[in-house]
């Protein structure tokens, strides 16, 4: 299975329903661990999807956007995301998010980083979010220890059997799809609509080098489904799952792939057609793959990003419905000021820099040294 350096940059009709949460409002400041919002809070409806639209204005939508600062305001401002496109008619969902990290992982002389503990309520508030990039010294496996009980976070917020019985849902995780087993690829699925297990591609001859069978679930309607951290490898696995899922239309997400979220030469060349772009694609450009992707219905739902201009941080934060909203770090490190945003296009970093240079906002050395105005 190919490994390339943008593994570590990994970082959508509507027959069902999401229950609306209580409070609308992906940007509130949910101080309590998700483990502890109300079961009624945001979970899938077996009603049929309401005919009013409750979508907020797009103005307001984009006034309303913030940054979360915690594991809890993240997991909830992501599963209102998605609950909202669920209801729209998107259930096949690309979605991106920050990872959890030990708040010790910057400390200089310290080789040994713990994991995240995100199943601590206390410890899990004070870890940092942290974009998915090179800074990860354990590599895609590292990435993807904080990946899978993120997600399994954000699928149990999301189940009906939360909302039903107050009980969440049992979380089958399958680590069959990753051939290598250090790719850091998995397939997480809940199975409250009473679906089994079954093979179903035999006839295909399997997949991964030996041509061994992977076991993909049957999904009942109300069942979920992420693909956490899919490689352009296992597009085949994805196609399969969501081609069997289809008259059911349970939601399924990828979540955090690792294809970039920006082209480099390969990829432009990829996503053109005939010769060049079949070569593009054989060499590892994801053109392909994305046109497959599309013809089954993903869409990029919830793009939580970020990462150094000028010397401080910028998160990025767009929703299906949104604008691109740009943030950039304090210099207190609390809190994330709203510098720009652009429409459907994804700003790249000289959109960001001219963003920072419109606000006035300076170098970080030359605002710690005085230079240049505090943010």
């Amino acid at each position: 299975m190919k490994v390339t350096a943008s593994l570590c940059l990994l970082c959508p009709a509507a027959a069902l329903a999401f229950t609306p949460p209580a409070a609308r409002g992906g940007a509130s400041r949910c101080a309590q661990d998700v483990r502890k919002i109300p079961p009624s809070a945001l979970c899938l409806s077996a009603e049929p999807a309401a005919a009013e639209s409750t979508s907020t204005d797009s103005g307001d939508l984009n006034a309303s956007l913030e940054i979360p600062l915690t594991y809890s305001e993240m997991i909830s401002q992501a599963s209102q995301c998605m609950s909202d496109a669920y209801a729209q008619g998107i259930d096949r969902q690309i979605v991106r998010i920050l990872l959890p990290r030990d708040a010790a992982n910057d400390q200089l002389g310290q080789y040994d980083e713990a994991d995240a503990e995100i199943s601590n309520r206390a410890k899990s508030q004070d870890m940092k979010l942290v974009p998915t990039d090179e800074s990860w010294q354990g590599g895609i496996m590292q990435l993807y220890r904080a990946a899978s009980p993120t997600t399994k976070d954000i699928l149990r917020q999301l189940s009906p059997t939360t909302k039903a019985t107050g009980v969440p849902p049992t979380i089958v995780e399958d680590r069959s799809i990753d051939d290598s087993g250090v790719d850091g690829v998995g397939l997480l699925y809940t199975q409250s609509g009473g679906g089994e297990v079954a093979t179903t591609i035999e006839e295909k001859g399997g997949f991964g080098f030996f041509g061994e069978s992977v076991k993909l679930p049957t999904l009942a309607e109300t069942d979920l489904c992420a693909f956490v951290q899919p490689s352009q490898e296992v597009v085949d696995v994805i196609d399969d799952l969501s081609s069997k899922s289809a008259s059911a239309k349970p939601l399924i997400a990828l979540l955090n792939p690792q294809w970039r979220n920006v082209d480099d030469a390969l990829d432009s060349a990829s996503k053109s057609g005939g010769v060049v772009g079949a070569f593009a694609s054989f060499l590892g450009g994801k053109g392909s793959v994305l046109r497959r992707l599309d013809e089954l219905g993903y869409r990029p739902t919830y793009t939580l990003e970020g990462y150094v201009c000028k010397g401080g941080n910028i998160r990025m934060v767009k929703r299906f419905d949104s604008d691109w909203i740009v943030f950039a770090e304090n210099d207190s490190g609390d809190a994330f000021v709203r510098v720009g945003s652009m429409g459907d296009r994804r700003p790249s970093y000289q959109d960001v820099e001219k963003m920072l240079d419109d606000k006035g906002v300076g170098y970080k050395y030359a605002r710690d040294l005085g230079m240049a105005p505090k943010l």
